[in-house]
């Protein structure tokens, strides 16, 4: 039977490692227990085409970009400034891209995970693959492990688990009615920072992976149709409907049942477009036209997907039919999970003393663009302070 640690963290991505890390600053024994054979999988496939580790950007706007103003004071700790300093710390140069964007120089996470597990080794924290947390046995924290199963009753224990999206990498969510049946409040997920499906004809499938660049997706309203959202970039065609970085910064209204319409030619007004198909020989194509004024490929076939018999008349306002966002699991990061009134500030869950939580299980969504990354080391940082604070100073019985 292993020693019980003082100090439990469950789950090694990018939250639980943070976590750990400053409770084996604070001179605390402290082991780090993940299911998988390997540590922070989606964290390395995160990663993948570049590691997007924040955004620089006025602390003002920052914040702004989390719908949950309980992590303003965590990421005040732990912010856009901080996490460039913690990855130069770790050999791990960084550079901002034009849109604000902050990448290691080696684009890849691989090269700083392995730092940052070599650094957390040397100070003395004990990691533990393939133990999978099966619940609770009592007070005990029970695990599936290779030599059968365990049972963990530490002094302090933070849970990082992770939220209910890329099952695969080890985000399961399986944690959820162990909690519940302990009396913590969870909010039902929704997927966030998600492709939209829809139903394409056939004539489609030859556009499948083509971006759409340069134009104005707007969120409008169902019946108002006031603008709820915009903003201008790119998206994919997909055989499952629309993805990428347009969709994903307008996604919040479209999931709400907000209609999803495209200016596909920002820089011309209406009148303009008219002026110049009035120059255009009459007996020309319609693709042709399309092309003239500027559409390319696959700009010319959503037009003649979703307005065909018109295709002329909405190229300012052209709706796309979403049939619901993509499910939880193809989400890159979900909404929901635990509630922030079942934690105290210290992001202890007021249901179990001594057990805080970091990362996705906590109930806040971010856009894409290193806002996800950020908060999830923040509160795990947050976590592991506040954890080691405790241990420090116990509460009074």
């Amino acid at each position: 039977m292993p020693p019980v640690p003082e100090a439990l963290v469950i789950g090694a991505g990018p939250a639980g490692l943070m976590a750990a890390e400053e409770l084996a600053k604070a001179g605390v024994p402290t082991v780090v227990c993940e299911a998988k054979p390997t540590v922070a999988r989606k964290f390395l496939m995160a990663g993948k085409s570049g590691l997007n580790v924040t955004k620089d950007e006025p602390w003002d706007s920052f914040v702004t970009r989390y719908d949950s103003p309980r992590l303003r004071p965590i990421l005040a700790g732990f912010g856009p400034a901080e996490v460039r300093d913690w990855c130069r710390a770790l050999g791990q140069e960084v550079f901002t891209g034009s849109s604000g964007r902050v990448f290691p120089v080696a684009m890849k996470a691989s090269p700083l995970l392995r730092a940052w597990v070599r650094r957390l080794t040397t100070q003395g924290v004990e990691l533990r693959t393939r133990w999978r947390w099966t619940g609770f046995d009592g007070a005990a924290f029970r695990f599936d492990t290779p030599e059968g199963p365990q049972s963990l009753t530490p002094k302090v224990a933070i849970l990082a688990l992770g939220g209910a999206s890329w099952q695969r990498l080890g985000s399961e969510a399986a944690w959820v009615p162990w909690l519940r049946a302990k009396g913590v409040t969870i909010t039902d997920w929704q997927p966030a920072n998600m492709g939209f499906r829809v139903d394409w004809s056939p004539h489609m499938t030859q556009i499948f992976g083509q971006p759409v660049k340069g134009v104005v997706l707007k969120a409008i309203h169902a019946t108002s149709r006031e603008v709820l959202d915009q903003h201008r970039g790119e998206f994919v065609i997909s055989a499952k409907g629309l993805e990428g970085g347009g969709i994903y910064s307008i996604y919040k209204p479209l999931r709400d049942g907000a209609a999803l319409a495209l200016d596909l030619l920002p820089d011309l007004t209406q009148d303009e477009i008219a002026r110049r198909l009035s120059r255009m020989k009459p007996g020309e194509s319609t693709g042709n036209r399309l092309r003239k004024l500027g559409l390319d490929r696959a700009q010319i076939a959503l037009v003649m997907e979703v307005s065909r018999a018109d295709p002329f008349a909405h190229l300012k306002h052209l709706y796309i039919p979403l049939q619901g966002p993509r499910s939880l699991d193809e989400a890159i990061s979900v909404a929901g999970g635990i509630a922030w009134d079942a934690l105290t500030d210290d992001l202890e869950l007021k249901a179990l003393p001594g057990t805080f939580a970091a990362g996705e299980m906590l109930d806040w969504e971010a856009p894409t663009g290193g806002y996800l990354l950020t908060a999830s080391w923040a509160t795990g940082r947050w976590a592991g302070q506040t954890a080691a604070r405790r241990l420090a100073s116990p509460p009074r019985t």
